[in-house]
Protein backbone atom coordinates (compact mmCIF):
# COMPACT_ATOMS: atom_id res chain seq x y z
CA UNK A 1 0.00 0.00 0.00
CA UNK A 2 1.28 3.50 -0.79
CA UNK A 3 2.43 5.64 2.34
CA UNK A 4 1.75 9.27 1.86
CA UNK A 5 4.34 11.74 2.91
CA UNK A 6 1.20 14.47 3.75
CA UNK A 7 -1.52 14.53 6.07
CA UNK A 8 -5.33 15.18 4.87
CA UNK A 9 -6.00 18.99 4.79
CA UNK A 10 -7.98 19.84 7.99
CA UNK A 11 -9.61 23.32 8.69
CA UNK A 12 -10.50 24.72 12.36
CA UNK A 13 -8.63 25.70 15.23
CA UNK A 14 -5.89 24.48 17.48
CA UNK A 15 -7.25 23.32 21.09
CA UNK A 16 -3.51 23.87 22.19
CA UNK A 17 -3.33 27.90 21.35
CA UNK A 18 -6.71 28.59 19.68
CA UNK A 19 -5.13 29.56 16.80
CA UNK A 20 -6.83 29.08 13.25
CA UNK A 21 -5.31 25.98 11.33
CA UNK A 22 -6.81 25.87 7.82
CA UNK A 23 -4.93 24.41 5.06
CA UNK A 24 -3.12 21.38 7.76
CA UNK A 25 -2.52 20.04 10.39
CA UNK A 26 0.40 21.94 12.26
CA UNK A 27 -0.79 25.22 14.29
CA UNK A 28 1.41 28.39 12.74
CA UNK A 29 1.54 29.74 16.31
CA UNK A 30 2.35 26.79 18.35
CA UNK A 31 3.94 24.49 15.53
CA UNK A 32 5.56 21.35 17.01
CA UNK A 33 3.02 21.38 19.91
CA UNK A 34 0.09 20.73 17.48
CA UNK A 35 1.90 17.59 16.93
CA UNK A 36 0.92 16.16 20.28
CA UNK A 37 -2.41 17.81 20.61
CA UNK A 38 -5.56 17.41 18.60
CA UNK A 39 -7.48 20.14 16.76
CA UNK A 40 -10.95 20.79 17.36
CA UNK A 41 -13.21 20.73 13.66
CA UNK A 42 -16.16 23.24 14.05
CA UNK A 43 -18.49 21.44 11.72
CA UNK A 44 -20.23 19.54 14.23
CA UNK A 45 -23.60 18.62 14.75
CA UNK A 46 -26.12 18.53 17.82
CA UNK A 47 -28.00 16.06 16.01
CA UNK A 48 -26.39 12.99 17.74
CA UNK A 49 -26.89 9.60 19.24
CA UNK A 50 -25.03 9.43 22.19
CA UNK A 51 -24.38 10.73 25.70
CA UNK A 52 -21.90 12.47 26.20
CA UNK A 53 -21.79 11.92 30.01
CA UNK A 54 -21.25 8.58 29.25
CA UNK A 55 -17.40 8.86 28.46
CA UNK A 56 -16.32 9.32 32.12
CA UNK A 57 -18.48 5.83 32.68
CA UNK A 58 -16.47 4.23 29.92
CA UNK A 59 -13.33 5.30 30.65
CA UNK A 60 -13.52 3.35 34.44
CA UNK A 61 -15.34 0.25 32.38
CA UNK A 62 -13.56 -0.68 29.63
CA UNK A 63 -10.36 -1.93 31.23
CA UNK A 64 -12.62 -4.25 33.39
CA UNK A 65 -15.16 -5.33 31.26
CA UNK A 66 -14.32 -8.54 28.69
CA UNK A 67 -16.33 -7.64 25.67
CA UNK A 68 -14.30 -4.27 25.32
CA UNK A 69 -10.98 -6.41 25.66
CA UNK A 70 -12.15 -8.98 23.87
CA UNK A 71 -13.52 -7.21 20.68
CA UNK A 72 -10.00 -5.56 21.39
CA UNK A 73 -8.34 -8.79 20.97
CA UNK A 74 -10.46 -9.63 17.77
CA UNK A 75 -10.00 -6.10 15.68
CA UNK A 76 -6.17 -6.19 16.54
CA UNK A 77 -5.88 -10.05 14.88
CA UNK A 78 -8.35 -8.58 11.81
CA UNK A 79 -6.23 -5.83 11.28
CA UNK A 80 -3.06 -8.24 11.07
CA UNK A 81 -4.90 -11.06 9.19
CA UNK A 82 -6.17 -8.90 6.34
CA UNK A 83 -4.06 -5.84 6.61
CA UNK A 84 -0.41 -6.28 7.49
CA UNK A 85 0.87 -3.70 5.23
CA UNK A 86 -1.26 -0.70 6.25
CA UNK A 87 0.56 2.50 7.79
CA UNK A 88 -2.18 4.55 8.01
CA UNK A 89 -5.63 4.22 10.23
CA UNK A 90 -8.69 6.06 10.85
CA UNK A 91 -10.94 5.20 13.58
CA UNK A 92 -14.39 7.11 12.80
CA UNK A 93 -15.90 7.43 16.36
CA UNK A 94 -13.02 6.38 18.63
CA UNK A 95 -14.37 7.14 22.01
CA UNK A 96 -12.51 6.71 23.89
CA UNK A 97 -9.31 5.74 22.43
CA UNK A 98 -9.53 2.19 23.97
CA UNK A 99 -9.29 0.17 20.66
CA UNK A 100 -7.10 3.07 19.22
CA UNK A 101 -4.11 2.49 22.52
CA UNK A 102 -4.67 -1.66 22.04
CA UNK A 103 -3.74 -0.92 18.19
CA UNK A 104 -0.78 1.29 18.62
CA UNK A 105 0.67 -1.02 21.41
CA UNK A 106 -0.03 -3.71 18.52
CA UNK A 107 1.16 -1.28 15.95
CA UNK A 108 3.08 1.30 17.21
CA UNK A 109 4.66 2.28 13.86
CA UNK A 110 1.14 2.87 12.15
CA UNK A 111 -0.06 6.61 11.87
CA UNK A 112 -3.29 6.49 13.61
CA UNK A 113 -5.93 8.78 13.55
CA UNK A 114 -9.34 9.07 16.12
CA UNK A 115 -12.40 10.93 14.72
CA UNK A 116 -14.99 11.87 17.58
CA UNK A 117 -17.74 13.99 17.13
CA UNK A 118 -17.78 14.43 21.17
CA UNK A 119 -14.92 16.82 23.12
CA UNK A 120 -15.72 14.84 26.45
CA UNK A 121 -14.77 11.52 24.20
CA UNK A 122 -11.72 13.11 22.80
CA UNK A 123 -10.29 14.52 26.55
CA UNK A 124 -10.27 10.75 27.58
CA UNK A 125 -8.61 9.72 24.13
CA UNK A 126 -5.93 12.26 24.57
CA UNK A 127 -4.92 11.31 28.09
CA UNK A 128 -4.82 7.55 26.89
CA UNK A 129 -2.87 8.82 23.33
CA UNK A 130 -1.34 12.03 24.09
CA UNK A 131 1.07 11.71 20.38
CA UNK A 132 -2.11 10.75 18.12
CA UNK A 133 -4.28 12.62 16.03
CA UNK A 134 -7.94 13.22 17.26
CA UNK A 135 -10.13 15.09 15.20
CA UNK A 136 -13.75 16.07 16.38
CA UNK A 137 -15.89 16.35 12.84
CA UNK A 138 -19.23 15.20 12.26
CA UNK A 139 -18.51 11.49 10.66
CA UNK A 140 -20.85 12.04 7.75
CA UNK A 141 -18.78 15.51 6.79
CA UNK A 142 -16.00 13.59 6.22
CA UNK A 143 -13.81 15.12 3.32
CA UNK A 144 -10.63 12.78 2.97
CA UNK A 145 -9.79 11.19 -0.39
CA UNK A 146 -7.30 8.39 -0.57
CA UNK A 147 -5.82 9.32 2.46
CA UNK A 148 -6.06 5.95 4.77
CA UNK A 149 -4.96 2.18 4.03
CA UNK A 150 -7.92 1.15 7.02
CA UNK A 151 -10.75 2.68 7.94
CA UNK A 152 -12.61 1.39 11.30
CA UNK A 153 -16.12 1.90 12.17
CA UNK A 154 -16.56 -0.10 15.31
CA UNK A 155 -19.87 0.25 17.24
CA UNK A 156 -20.68 3.23 15.82
CA UNK A 157 -22.77 2.84 12.21
CA UNK A 158 -25.87 1.92 14.97
CA UNK A 159 -25.73 5.18 16.08
CA UNK A 160 -26.25 7.51 12.76
CA UNK A 161 -29.02 7.41 10.74
CA UNK A 162 -26.99 8.43 7.78
CA UNK A 163 -25.34 5.16 7.94
CA UNK A 164 -24.59 4.81 4.31
CA UNK A 165 -23.25 8.20 3.77
CA UNK A 166 -20.79 7.38 6.08
CA UNK A 167 -20.05 4.29 4.39
CA UNK A 168 -19.48 6.14 1.13
CA UNK A 169 -17.26 8.90 2.42
CA UNK A 170 -15.42 5.81 4.66
CA UNK A 171 -15.14 4.32 1.17
CA UNK A 172 -13.48 7.67 -0.46
CA UNK A 173 -11.47 7.66 2.44
CA UNK A 174 -9.84 4.88 1.61
CA UNK A 175 -6.84 3.83 -1.04
CA UNK A 176 -7.00 1.36 -3.45
CA UNK A 177 -6.21 -1.91 -1.91
CA UNK A 178 -7.20 -0.61 1.75
CA UNK A 179 -10.05 -1.44 3.92
CA UNK A 180 -12.61 -1.36 6.25
CA UNK A 181 -13.32 -3.14 9.92
CA UNK A 182 -17.17 -2.90 11.01
CA UNK A 183 -18.52 -4.01 13.73
CA UNK A 184 -22.56 -3.95 15.26
CA UNK A 185 -24.56 -4.89 17.22
CA UNK A 186 -26.80 -7.60 15.43
CA UNK A 187 -30.50 -9.08 15.13
CA UNK A 188 -33.24 -6.58 15.04
CA UNK A 189 -35.05 -9.21 17.54
CA UNK A 190 -32.50 -8.71 20.39
CA UNK A 191 -33.74 -5.21 20.25
CA UNK A 192 -33.78 -4.25 24.12
CA UNK A 193 -33.89 -1.16 26.82
CA UNK A 194 -29.54 -1.22 26.35
CA UNK A 195 -30.42 0.04 22.70
CA UNK A 196 -32.62 2.37 23.43
CA UNK A 197 -30.44 3.75 26.34
CA UNK A 198 -27.27 4.00 23.81
CA UNK A 199 -29.74 6.21 21.47
CA UNK A 200 -28.84 3.27 18.71
CA UNK A 201 -31.09 3.57 15.55
CA UNK A 202 -30.48 0.05 14.32
CA UNK A 203 -29.62 -3.36 15.13
CA UNK A 204 -28.17 -4.83 12.27
CA UNK A 205 -29.07 -7.92 9.69
CA UNK A 206 -25.97 -9.43 8.07
CA UNK A 207 -27.13 -9.38 5.22
CA UNK A 208 -28.62 -5.73 5.26
CA UNK A 209 -25.04 -4.45 6.18
CA UNK A 210 -23.52 -6.43 3.68
CA UNK A 211 -25.75 -4.65 1.10
CA UNK A 212 -24.77 -0.89 2.32
CA UNK A 213 -21.01 -1.46 2.02
CA UNK A 214 -21.73 -3.15 -1.32
CA UNK A 215 -23.30 -0.43 -2.54
CA UNK A 216 -20.24 2.01 -0.79
CA UNK A 217 -18.28 0.54 -3.45
CA UNK A 218 -16.56 -2.11 -1.37
CA UNK A 219 -16.27 -5.75 -0.85
CA UNK A 220 -16.93 -7.69 1.95
CA UNK A 221 -14.86 -10.78 2.34
CA UNK A 222 -15.19 -12.14 5.81
CA UNK A 223 -18.40 -11.91 7.97
CA UNK A 224 -18.87 -13.28 11.36
CA UNK A 225 -20.86 -12.73 14.55
CA UNK A 226 -19.06 -12.82 17.61
CA UNK A 227 -20.30 -12.77 21.46
CA UNK A 228 -21.93 -16.10 19.65
CA UNK A 229 -21.22 -18.61 22.32
CA UNK A 230 -22.77 -16.53 25.25
CA UNK A 231 -25.73 -16.22 23.25
CA UNK A 232 -28.36 -17.58 25.64
CA UNK A 233 -26.99 -14.74 28.98
CA UNK A 234 -27.20 -12.11 26.40
CA UNK A 235 -30.43 -12.95 25.22
CA UNK A 236 -31.46 -13.18 29.16
CA UNK A 237 -29.72 -9.41 29.64
CA UNK A 238 -32.02 -8.00 26.75
CA UNK A 239 -34.89 -9.12 27.49
CA UNK A 240 -35.45 -9.39 31.31
CA UNK A 241 -36.21 -5.68 31.69
CA UNK A 242 -39.33 -6.07 29.28
CA UNK A 243 -40.96 -8.56 31.55
CA UNK A 244 -39.04 -7.56 34.98
CA UNK A 245 -40.34 -3.74 34.87
CA UNK A 246 -36.79 -2.76 36.31
CA UNK A 247 -34.76 0.19 34.49
CA UNK A 248 -31.77 -0.63 32.43
CA UNK A 249 -28.43 -0.37 34.61
CA UNK A 250 -25.62 0.34 32.24
CA UNK A 251 -22.69 0.20 35.30
CA UNK A 252 -24.60 -3.07 36.21
CA UNK A 253 -24.19 -4.55 32.82
CA UNK A 254 -20.56 -3.59 32.45
CA UNK A 255 -19.24 -3.98 36.17
CA UNK A 256 -20.01 -7.78 36.07
CA UNK A 257 -18.57 -9.44 39.03
CA UNK A 258 -15.19 -10.80 38.95
CA UNK A 259 -15.53 -14.22 38.61
CA UNK A 260 -18.70 -14.14 35.83
CA UNK A 261 -16.04 -11.56 33.96
CA UNK A 262 -13.09 -14.05 33.88
CA UNK A 263 -15.66 -16.95 32.77
CA UNK A 264 -16.99 -14.85 30.04
CA UNK A 265 -13.45 -13.84 28.71
CA UNK A 266 -12.59 -16.95 28.65
CA UNK A 267 -15.73 -18.32 26.43
CA UNK A 268 -14.94 -15.40 24.37
CA UNK A 269 -11.01 -16.68 24.17
CA UNK A 270 -12.56 -20.22 22.89
CA UNK A 271 -14.67 -18.31 19.99
CA UNK A 272 -11.75 -16.14 19.01
CA UNK A 273 -9.63 -19.15 18.29
CA UNK A 274 -12.16 -20.76 16.42
CA UNK A 275 -12.74 -17.06 14.34
CA UNK A 276 -9.16 -17.26 13.45
CA UNK A 277 -9.30 -20.62 12.00
CA UNK A 278 -12.18 -19.88 9.56
CA UNK A 279 -15.18 -20.44 11.15
CA UNK A 280 -17.79 -17.44 10.33
CA UNK A 281 -20.71 -17.67 13.32
CA UNK A 282 -24.64 -17.43 11.94
CA UNK A 283 -25.62 -15.66 15.15
CA UNK A 284 -24.21 -13.75 17.91
CA UNK A 285 -24.94 -10.22 19.89
CA UNK A 286 -22.04 -8.51 17.48
CA UNK A 287 -21.16 -9.12 13.83
CA UNK A 288 -17.76 -8.36 12.43
CA UNK A 289 -17.40 -7.66 8.86
CA UNK A 290 -13.91 -6.93 6.71
CA UNK A 291 -14.07 -5.22 3.33
CA UNK A 292 -11.85 -4.19 0.84
CA UNK A 293 -11.77 -1.20 -1.68
CA UNK A 294 -10.27 -2.44 -5.14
Amino acid sequence: MRHSTGYPAVTGRCVGCGSPTAGGWLCPVCDEKARTRFLSLQETSSDHGYDSELFALLEQAEPRSFWFRARNELIVWCLEKYFSEAHELLEIGCGTGFVLQAIRRERPSMQITGLELFPEGIEVARRRLPRVRLLQLDARKMEFESDFDVVAALDTLEHIREDELVLERAASALRRGGGMLITVPQHPWLWGPADTYAHHERRYRAGELAAKIERAGLEVVRTTSFVSLLMPFLVASRWRPRFSGRTYDLARELYLPRRVDRAFELVGGLERALIKRGLSFPAGGSLLVVARKH
